[in-house]
């Protein structure tokens, strides 16, 4: 049983199915956490059911300027934060043959909560955690498109998260000896409406069959790794990342 006593850990998109999976977990092993998402209302039922343990906040991360305060506030509500976990995302469509305005508009917004956001909270968390007795873990969640690339309407995806990746390895680099440890998740097909678009078009079905299981992976499969990481078993793996997509995608 992992055991996350005392640890207070910052969740971002926590009002998504993987991001609840994922305050469920961490709260029945110990932890309080404090949650982010859009709007409170993405973060009303859960925050009910946790009850003293969660602490709720609301930002856009589409504006990477005002992420900075974000994290400010996640480290008032306890005077610190011992695990970052950047889980927000978005999955926008951007053909190729859209007007490039359009285009563009699409990579701007993608870029911005995807990998610039989750940048301006790693800056936070380094500059916090390398001051903090016990330094701190971050959590980055990738995706297998980061190594093998995305459909072709997702260029933007591909590229935000392939630079989740390489902005880990360099945290876990530099700042290992301020108390600092880094890890990415890269989760394949997750049964979650982030993939709606998908499962309408081709069916889950057909991403099971993708996979060395045969079954696509739930959030609580991700949240098990999270807790995993969150919990500070895994520190001389720092700068890795754990692809957890049922062997659809083999490195």
């Amino acid at each position: 049983m992992i055991d996350l006593t005392s640890k207070i850990v910052f969740i971002t998109g926590a009002g998504g199915e993987i991001g609840s999976a994922t305050a469920r977990t961490l709260v029945q092993a110990g932890a309080e956490v404090v949650l982010h998402d859009l709007s409170t209302e993405a973060l009303a039922g859960m925050s009910s059911d946790l009850g003293a343990s969660a602490h709720s906040l609301t930002s856009d991360l589409g504006n990477p300027l005002a992420t900075g305060d974000l994290w400010d506030r996640a480290v008032a509500v306890h005077g610190r934060i011992d695990v970052l976990v950047n889980m927000a995302g978005v999955y926008l469509s951007a053909p190729i043959d859209e007007p490039l305005d359009g285009w563009l508009n699409v990579w701007e917004k993608s870029l911005a909560i995807n990998l610039v956001s989750p940048g301006v909270l790693c800056r936070g968390a380094v500059r916090t955690f390398a001051e903090q007795p016990n330094g701190g873990i971050v959590i980055n969640i990738a995706s297998r498109a980061a190594f093998r690339g995305e459909d072709p309407d997702y260029w933007h995806y591909a590229a935000a998260k392939a630079g989740i990746v390489a902005m880990t390895k360099t945290i876990a680099r530099h700042y290992g000896r301020q108390g600092v440890t880094a890890f990415a998740i890269a989760p394949g097909y997750v049964d979650t409406s982030f993939n709606q678009a998908f499962r309408d078009e081709f069916g889950v079905e057909t991403a099971a069959a993708d996979t060395g299981l045969g079954e696509v992976a739930m959030p609580q499969d991700i949240a098990n790794v999270i807790a995993f990481l969150a919990s500070g078993l895994a520190r001389h793996a720092t700068g890795t990342t754990i692809d957890v997509n049922g062997a659809s995608y083999v490195r």
